[in-house]
């Protein structure tokens, strides 16, 4: 909901506005404002990897054969970026929340991003655990910059294999032409974390039982390649690219035949991420 400003003057709204657009923590319009997240802390912070593969049969889930596959992909990657890495397999909803909320309540003050990588079943708003749905946000917020103080204003990455609902993405056929320095001294709360989900929302996410899923894979490929000199938002982009250009489903079942996927980023981070420093 919107608040209403009829109530101040012009003059508090200039004065206003020149704190908004010009003000620096010295009120020097000439100073300008760090365009790049600081990624020399003595440590790059704590990748965290929940693995989910086997589920309750209560849950009606099969287990997500290639998964490991992606994992093992994980680990090389982010160890190779100078993450501390901890991989947690087949944790059900509370030992996930559980698990979140102790590593939001350590202190992060040495490191200078963090990242967690969710694989798992899934639909729009909700990952499961072993035994049921959790959702997202239950997980996330632990890490919002009122929860957990030593990682405000630094990138929070939560990175999403699972599926978002049930459609199915047919594809179409194409012509082939075609913070030293703030402006003020409070932050959102839900700033600087990006979100990379696997695939739109409502759509089916492609895994392949023995090589992994195609975004995860495309993922990990595409930071092997061009980590230490591509921004994050160009990394994801030539992510979104790869998953879109490069799979197509195989099935003997023509409902899931010939199908295509596209991945999805959110992002509310404040600066550009580069993984060197």
């Amino acid at each position: 909901m919107e608040t209403s400003e009829n109530s101040v003057d012009s003059k508090s709204v200039k004065s206003l506005e020149a704190k908004i657009f010009h003000g620096s923590k010295s009120g020097d319009p000439s100073v300008p404002l760090d365009s790049s997240y600081k990624m020399d802390y003595p440590e790059m912070g704590l990748c965290i990897i929940i693995n989910n593969k086997n589920f309750h049969s209560s849950t009606k889930m099969a287990p997500r054969s290639g998964t490991d596959v992606d994992a093992a992909e994980l680990r090389k990657t982010f160890g190779t970026l100078k993450y501390e890495v901890r991989n947690k397999n087949d944790l059900s909803r509370e030992e996930m929340v559980m698990l979140m909320r102790g590593v939001s309540e350590e202190d992060h003050s040495r490191r200078s991003s963090f990242v967690c990588v969710l694989l798992s079943h899934g639909d729009e708003g909700v990952i499961y655990g072993t035994d049921g749905p959790v959702d997202l946000k239950k997980l996330t917020r632990f890490f919002r910059g009122d929860n957990c103080r030593s990682l405000a204003g630094k990138p929070k990455l939560f990175i999403i294999q699972a599926c978002r609902g049930t459609d199915l993405d047919c594809g179409i056929e194409t012509d082939s032409a075609i913070d030293d320095d703030m402006t003020c001294q409070k932050i959102p709360v839900e700033a600087d974390f990006l979100y990379a989900y696997s695939t739109a929302p409502g759509y089916y996410s492609w895994r392949n039982s023995k090589d992994g899923s195609w975004f995860i894979q495309s993922l990990c490929a595409v930071l092997q390649q061009c980590a230490h000199k591509l921004e994050l938002m160009h990394i994801l982009t030539r992510v979104n690219r790869k998953v879109a250009t490069e799979f197509e489903s195989y099935s003997l079942d023509s409902t899931f035949h010939a199908k295509k996927q596209i991945p999805c980023i959110m992002s509310m981070l404040t600066k550009d991420l580069y993984f060197s420093h």
